[in-house]
């Protein structure tokens, strides 16, 4: 459960737009949201704007509407936030709720990183740089969600799921985003991130 803060309200943060995916859970009892992960997705890959993202994260998606779509045909995954190229944010989950996102995953020996994780999706394709607006709002987001519940680290799903993940890969700039947010280095992933095996 969140800490009390009033940009919050059961776990929906009320400046992002709300679109309700039916893809989560509870997450088990007594854990603590410590760690945010950041994603990138697009879809088709490197093909950005239009709904195909909501409609993935709310199972409305036309798996014939694209080639690409039939691979990933049945796909139930969410995250709960988006940030579109254009910056704004859409809020598809509760934080206070388990989203699926980071799938098979372990960080610092922690196995199921989505009982205890935020997901943040970027719109965007592995090592292809983001725009200045999506950092502008994942700063703003970030210290929010640190507000409301007690942030440990934020990591790349290339961290907790090495060799089968790589987004959001090399273009993402941890650096400037740490600079942003004048968060300690502890926060962040040390070194670059991991190479696939």
């Amino acid at each position: 459960m969140s800490l009390a803060s009033p940009d919050w309200a059961d776990g929906w943060y009320r400046p992002a737009e709300r679109i309700d995916s039916p893809n989560f859970g509870p997450r088990p009892p007594d854990s603590v949201v410590s760690l945010v992960i950041i994603h990138s997705i697009s879809l088709p890959p490197g093909v950005y704007g239009g709904d195909a993202i909501e409609r993935l994260f709310t199972n409305r998606l036309d798996w014939t509407a694209h080639p690409y779509f039939e691979q990933i045909r049945g796909t139930e995954v969410s995250a709960h936030f988006v940030i579109r190229r254009d910056g704004s944010l859409v809020q598809f989950v509760s934080a206070d709720d388990r989203a699926w996102h980071a799938g098979k995953s372990s960080w610092q020996g922690r196995d199921n990183c989505n009982d205890y994780s935020i997901g943040i999706e970027l719109e965007g394709l592995e090592d292809h740089p983001f725009e200045a607006q999506q950092y502008r709002q994942l700063s703003t987001l970030l210290p929010a969600i640190a507000r409301a519940y007690p942030i440990a680290q934020v990591v790349g799903h290339e961290h907790v799921a090495p060799g089968r993940k790589r987004d959001p890969g090399t273009a993402f700039e941890w650096d400037a985003l740490a600079k942003n947010l004048g968060w300690p280095d502890r926060y962040f992933p040390a070194g670059k991130p991991p190479q696939a095996t």
